[in-house]
């Protein structure tokens, strides 16, 4: 049987994302964060959803691990949680001055950390290179729905 002239491509991307993650993970820890905090500050911070259950659906991650994050966040002081007025079952999480000190602070690593991913690249590098990761997406898509 032939070698490859390269490794596959799935495992070549998966390999740089994990590179990719580690790193940009890092330079959130550097910043006092964590990449499920700099998401819970980001969506907060942007006014997407206030609630709880609309704030997990944007962060990606259940309701029960949104709470432990929220939990560990709001011991530290960086949100509050209230129940809404017109309807009890609800939480309402915002940030405390704490919080958007944090969310300076990690955005600020966060764009660092991009500016050193893109060096070297061009505009036009950067544009094919989303529209090319965008497109392997959409393949993994296509192959799991059968469509």
């Amino acid at each position: 049987m032939q070698q490859p002239a390269s490794p596959p491509l799935g495992l070549q991307l998966s390999q740089a994302a994990r590179t990719v993650s580690r790193a940009f993970e890092e330079a959130l820890e550097e910043a006092d964060g964590s990449l499920p905090v700099w998401l819970i500050l980001l969506n907060l911070k942007t006014g997407r959803p206030a609630n709880q259950r609309r704030l997990a659906e944007a962060v990606g991650v259940r309701d029960a691990t949104l709470t432990h994050h929220l939990n560990a966040m709001d011991k530290r002081g960086l949100i509050t949680r209230r129940r809404d007025t017109t309807n009890r079952r609800i939480h309402v999480v915002e940030l405390t001055e704490a919080g958007e000190a944090a969310f300076t602070r990690m955005r600020k690593a966060a764009a660092t950390f991009d500016r050193g991913l893109n060096t070297g690249l061009s505009d036009a590098d950067r544009a094919e290179l989303s529209r090319l990761l965008q497109h392997l997406a959409r393949n993994v898509g296509t192959e799991r729905t059968g469509a």
